[in-house]
């Protein structure tokens, strides 16, 4: 831009002059021509009569010349050329019938040329010449060459301030930015980056903020799950290990005793398999490693999950009952479903007191397949509501442990759910107890029995 400043109006204001001097240089030669132009014949003598009358024109020098190309007339007043032959470029043209005009800019001057043949009936007997020599207007072009050129200073001072500026701002926002990712690269997940402003950097950042958010969240739960899966895993081997400490620590063992002591460490030992089994399913799932989905059938899956949990709540003195609705096929495998329906009602059997109701309903409504479970027994706290679905969450710890739960039962129905488009939610119920709710996209089919 400041190249095209120094150099467009000058060219414009130089054309402009160009075209001022090619008006009047050669209106100045059409007027000597005119009063030459009467005579028969050029002489010196007559030339000078002619010319006398001729205004004044601030020309620095006019020569006129006969058909030959012999100065008749010249203005200069040293060194005047008359009597000689002049064979300037514009004279030779003039003498051809020609009429010429040429300018120049150089040296702080503009130097214009014109020339015209005189005619007499049509015959060429001579020619007039005039060169203008004007610093004038070289001066004003000068004068706006250097306005231009402090202007432009002015603004490529003003350009690189601001320029410096504004990288020492951008450069400052992008150092702040790469500060933060390196601290959460460096494992500090609760860093930010305070970013000032509502430009793409600004708006960067807040994204690398949300993003960072994510991860101390994620980078929470997986601390918590390894502190806890750890714990949920060291119980049953601390217990196994005190027994059989006490086995071989105690002299003359009777039989009875050591079958009792075998038999808890064989219960300790299936708990920590259900442990095992239920992060494995878990990893599985986070990992994405599911089974090819396809359409099933939940109704024969459902009848069968009754049929071994009747024995399970007879021995806990709970009714349970159940019922079935319309064709309720969706998307998923038989082994999930039964998965979700088994852990969904084990866990209403096991965490209701004796002589409570289960009631488990399978039906369609819509677009949907729903799955509800209650029980009539205290429901869930609603503080413990919004993190019933948390990995080894557990509304009461000592119960649930003694109940042989391992606190994953409800985080794989939720993943399991949500890996195959549906949802699943825990209220309680108006009348007392907990319902719990799966719903699953409807898919049309037979369906695998």
């Amino acid at each position: 831009m400041l190249l095209l400043l120094n150099t467009y109006p000058l060219r414009v204001s130089q054309d402009l002059v160009f075209r001022s001097k090619a008006t009047t240089l050669q209106s100045s030669v059409s007027v000597m021509v005119y009063s030459l132009s009467g005579l028969d014949r050029l002489t010196e003598e007559n030339v000078s009569q002619a010319m006398a009358v001729v205004e004044e024109t601030g020309l620095s020098r006019i020569l006129v010349t006969d058909s030959a190309g012999k100065v008749l007339y010249d203005t200069r007043e040293t060194n005047d050329a008359l009597g000689e032959y002049s064979f300037y470029t514009e004279i030779v043209q003039a003498l051809l019938g020609n009429d010429v005009f040429s300018s120049s800019y150089r040296d702080g001057a503009f130097r214009s040329r014109a020339a015209s043949p005189v005619l007499y009936q049509n015959q060429i007997i001579g020619a007039v010449y005039a060169y203008e020599y004007d610093t004038e207007q070289a001066a004003l072009l000068e004068g706006l060459q250097g306005n231009l050129l402090r202007l432009s200073a002015g603004i490529a001072v003003v350009v690189l301030c601001l320029s410096g500026l504004l990288s020492r701002a951008l450069t400052r926002k992008i150092g702040q930015l790469l500060t933060a990712i390196r601290e959460v690269r460096e494992g500090a997940y609760s860093h930010r980056a305070e970013v000032p402003g509502r430009d793409e950097i600004a708006q960067l950042a807040q994204e690398f903020n949300s993003l960072t958010d994510r991860l101390q969240t994620t980078e929470n739960a997986r601390r918590r799950f390894v502190s806890d899966a750890s714990h949920e895993l060291k119980t049953p081997l601390a217990a196994i290990r005190l027994l059989t400490d006490s086995i071989l620590q105690t002299e003359n063992i009777d039989r009875e005793t050591a079958r009792e002591f075998v038999t808890d460490i064989g219960q300790e030992a299936e708990r920590l398999s259900r442990i095992t089994e239920d992060l494995l399913r878990l990893t599985r799932l986070d990992s994405n490693v599911l089974e090819r989905p396809v359409v099933v059938d939940a109704l024969p899956v459902l009848e069968q999950v009754m049929r071994m949990m009747s024995l399970v709540a007879q021995e806990k003195g709970t009714e349970l009952t159940y019922r079935a609705e319309g064709t309720c096929t969706m998307l998923a495998t038989r082994d999930e479903i039964h998965q979700i329906i088994y852990n969904l009602t084990d866990n209403a059997v096991k965490y209701t007191p004796p002589g409570s109701t289960v009631q488990v309903s399978l039906f369609r409504e819509g677009d949907q397949v729903v799955l509800t479970v209650e029980d009539n027994g205290a429901g869930i706290p609603e503080e413990d509501l919004p993190r019933i679905f948390e990995r080894f969450y557990r509304v009461d710890k000592a119960r649930s442990r003694a109940a042989g739960g391992t606190g994953l039962g409800l985080a794989i129905v939720r993943d399991t759910v949500e890996k195959r488009g549906g949802t699943v939610e825990a209220a309680n119920r108006p009348g007392g107890g907990a319902v719990f709710t799966v719903r699953w996209p409807w898919r049309e089919g037979g369906g695998q029995t």
